[in-house]
């Protein structure tokens, strides 16, 4: 019977040669143990080097909201809850078409008014037999068309001048028989009115005939003259409707419009209107699923709407207690107290694991030019720290194998 062979440590063998193969599986083992014990060493040494931090996709919430929170910060940080949603909703507009909305439909009059530039053309009828303004055998005299002046009066033979600026064309009628009637006691009168500029909408991009439009009355409404005008050119991509009006310019979807009839809107003599592609837009990055620039879908678009256009945040990446908003103001809509901001940067803090905050995320309008950050989870770090500790480890299992 052989003899037990002791060897170092603990290990007994039962043959000199069985002891050999263990000694230097022994040897190995610990030779790949070491190598993973030097690895971890090497992986926390390079994360202490780098300041403890790790490579990204998206900033950390307490990254961007720290600044804001400091005794000096350069923008201000606004929680976003049900409480704050009235406050929020008495700030200013921003983006492109700031400066006005749109306004309600209402009823106007089935005729029209006359204004300056309007062309009057009058037919007097006398049947006397020495008319003092037609020729023998003749019963009505055309008078050459007449033009509304800047003071709102048309010149008329015997008569004079004669105001019919804000009548309507059969109280224009009326008047203009009158006086006629002071020279021709028997005079009967016709008179016709052409709309001239202040009496017509000048329609100039984004239909199939561009040009300049007379109303009829004062009824006529905004996709009536679009009508007129050959209809909105199939090839814009989200119309959006513009009028300039005395100097303000309005603004709003053509999808909008042809869903509520009260913002089929009445136009006014001297309105210009275009179509023209909705370009408002917002910027989408961080830990969401896409990260580009996103143009509006609808008129309004609320915060949870731009985080389902943006694709819905990364289930692996993304922390849904840290999206963000970043906003900027222009220096006149600065505001102390609730009816503004106190920053020109505000940075709106979302917290979408609540349902307060899930409440209050669709009320929160997104503006043309807002950025939406979705921040990354704390966990992600821990994970990639896992991860390269994981590789480490991986190493030295082979290197164990390869002692086997």
């Amino acid at each position: 019977m052989a003899a037990f062979a002791p060897v170092a440590g603990n290990i007994h063998c039962r043959t000199a040669a069985r002891c050999s193969r263990d000694l230097n599986a022994v040897e190995l083992g610990e030779v790949g143990l070491l190598s993973v014990f030097r690895g971890i060493i090497a992986v926390c040494l390079v994360l202490l080097a780098a300041g403890c931090t790790l490579p990204r996709s998206a900033a950390l919430q307490n990254q961007i909201i720290s600044e804001g929170t400091s005794q000096t910060p350069s923008f201000q940080v606004v929680e976003v809850t049900r409480a704050a949603m009235p406050m929020l909703a008495r700030w200013p507009y921003t983006g492109d078409d700031a400066r006005h909305g749109w306004f309600r439909a209402d009823r106007g009059p089935d005729s029209s008014l006359i204004r300056t530039g309007d062309r009057i053309d009058i037919v007097v009828w006398d049947n006397q037999d020495n008319s003092l303004i037609s020729d023998i055998g003749d019963k009505q005299t055309q008078i050459p068309p007449l033009t509304v002046s800047a003071t709102g009066t048309v010149y008329l033979p015997y008569v004079g001048e004669v105001v019919v600026r804000g009548l309507t064309p059969e109280a224009a009628r009326e008047r203009v028989q009158q006086k006629m009637e002071m020279v021709v006691p028997a005079a009967q009168v016709q008179l016709g009115v052409t709309p001239g500029r202040n009496n017509s909408v000048d329609v100039v991009s984004g239909v199939g005939n561009p040009g300049r439009f007379a109303l009829q009355d004062r009824n006529t409404r905004i996709l009536s003259v679009l009508a007129q005008a050959g209809g909105v050119d199939t090839s814009l991509r989200q119309p959006r409707i513009r009028l300039q009006r005395d100097g303000r310019a309005y603004s709003t979807r053509l999808d909008a419009v042809l869903s509520d009839p009260s913002l089929n809107v009445r136009v006014q003599g001297g309105d210009q209107i275009a179509v023209v592609e909705d370009m408002r837009s917002f910027t989408a990055i961080g830990a969401s699923q896409n990260q580009r620039l996103i143009h509006f879908e609808k008129e309004r678009m609320s915060a949870l709407d731009a985080v389902s256009a943006a694709g819905g945040l990364s289930a692996r990446r993304a922390d849904p207690k840290g999206v963000l908003i970043l906003r900027e103001y222009q220096p006149r809509q600065l505001r102390k107290g609730p009816e503004g901001p106190d920053m020109q940067q505000v940075v709106f803090a979302i917290d979408l694991t609540s349902a307060d905050g899930l409440f209050a995320a669709r009320q929160l309008q997104v503006h043309p030019g807002d950025t939406l950050l979705t921040t990354e989870s704390p966990i992600t770090s821990a994970q990639t720290i896992l991860g390269l500790i994981g590789s480490v480890v991986g190493i030295g299992a082979r290197v164990d194998n390869i002692g086997e």
